[in-house]
């Protein structure tokens, strides 16, 4: 299957690149709009990217896989990403992410039976000092407790059900 984007992404890529004197340095950029549009970075994705940027495919994988933010497989609809560090842990971090797979019936790094969940738990969300946090998809929540785990699933999934618009 050969790898495509939309012409806009195209469009954006083929900008940004001129942003940067040498070509190379748009390999963030990149895989940024390439996993914006696909959900995330494919060996096809990589080749592409390489071609595109005159590197060597090896160049772009290693990116890939030193970012914690570029994922190498498909995931749910609605991202759950808790934090694990300690701060987090000792507030209850490893109880929200056990809650939160047994909302959804699911284990970490899944797409959850539905499609529309996948847990992660991550290294440090930045917010010490509110733990346990919770980022869905952008949103930080803290302070994550059992409750509001259950309110965040239940959020989740009353928006699954909501039709897409158009």
């Amino acid at each position: 299957m050969a790898f495509t984007l939309k012409s806009e992404t195209l469009a954006r890529i083929d900008e940004v690149i001129t942003h940067y004197p040498v070509k190379r340095s748009a390999s963030l950029p990149l895989l940024h709009l390439v996993q914006e549009e696909q959900g995330y970075i494919s060996d096809e994705a990589i080749e592409w990217i390489a071609t595109k940027l005159d590197l060597q495919p090896i160049n772009v994988y290693e990116l890939v896989t030193f970012y914690p933010m570029f994922r190498r497989h498909p995931i749910g609809r609605r991202h759950v990403k808790v934090c694990r560090t300690l701060s987090c842990a000792l507030n209850g971090g490893y109880k929200v992410c056990e809650q939160f797979e047994k909302e959804f019936n699911t284990h970490r790094g899944e797409i959850s039976p539905d499609g529309e969940v996948t847990i992660e738990f991550v290294e440090c969300l930045a917010s010490c000092g509110s733990g346990p946090v919770v980022m869905i998809d952008d949103e930080l929540h803290e302070r994550v407790d059992a409750a509001k785990t259950s309110e965040l699933a239940a959020r989740i999934r009353a928006e699954a059900k909501k039709p897409a618009s158009s």
